[in-house]
């Protein structure tokens, strides 16, 4: 297989197993994703899940969580993990949407990555996931997975993206986004295949012997 035939095997094998991905951070406004997602840095959506309930019970728009305290807001979210820096971006960012964007979470990546906190991935997410826009957000899962389908090299997860782009259509980037990383909690974890086991990863590699060591987002 060239890497165009591993890409369109990826598609076909992915859209099989999981035809309709649901997202996996609960929300009830792009606002309210916008935090969801800025949590899950280096902690689990099922971690957010348990957590956002009861921030979102408090102030579930921008307006209510710029007049939570930051103490209020990091006791909350403590559980996810840097929950200073993250509780004053919180705050902070809520503060800026109502001065600068009329309460509303802007629809663009530039005024987005503008926002505390919010870095491409986490803007790629929203526009996706939020707004409906095409957007590859690439995360651990997705970098790891890309190198051992071998459709990327792995530099890093700005070229990893690039990658992915260019081998699917866009209208398929927001659905495989979301395949990707399911697939990888379910078959295909970080300690669980390495290349070889899983069933994508046994028919791209077909003839592999060693284990893939992919490179680090």
């Amino acid at each position: 297989m060239n890497k165009i035939d591993r890409a369109r095997f990826v598609k076909k094998e992915l859209d099989k197993i999981f035809p309709n991905p649901p997202i996996p951070l609960d929300h009830e406004s792009v606002f309210t994703l916008l935090i969801a997602v800025l949590l899950s840095a280096q902690c689990t959506d099922k971690r957010v899940n348990q957590v956002t309930p009861e921030l979102f019970r408090l102030a579930n728009n921008p307006q209510k969580m710029s007049k939570l305290r930051v103490d209020q807001i990091r006791k909350i979210i403590r559980p996810c993990g840097l929950s200073p820096k993250k509780s004053k971006a919180i705050k902070e960012l809520s503060k800026i949407l109502l001065g600068e964007h009329k309460g509303q979470v802007p629809e663009n990546f530039e005024s987005l990555e503008q926002l505390p906190g919010v870095g491409h991935k986490t803007a790629s997410v929203v526009m996706s996931q939020g707004f409906g826009h095409p957007a590859f957000p690439v995360d651990t899962h997705i970098h790891r997975l890309a190198q051992r389908w071998r459709l990327t090299n792995g530099k890093n997860v700005k070229q990893t993206e690039k990658d992915l782009k260019r081998l699917f259509k866009k209208k398929d980037w927001n659905r495989l986004h979301l395949q990707i990383i399911m697939y990888g909690r379910e078959y295909c974890s970080a300690r669980g295949c390495f290349g070889l086991t899983c069933l994508i990863c046994s028919e791209v590699n077909n003839k592999r012997k060693r284990p893939i060591k992919t490179k680090k987002a």
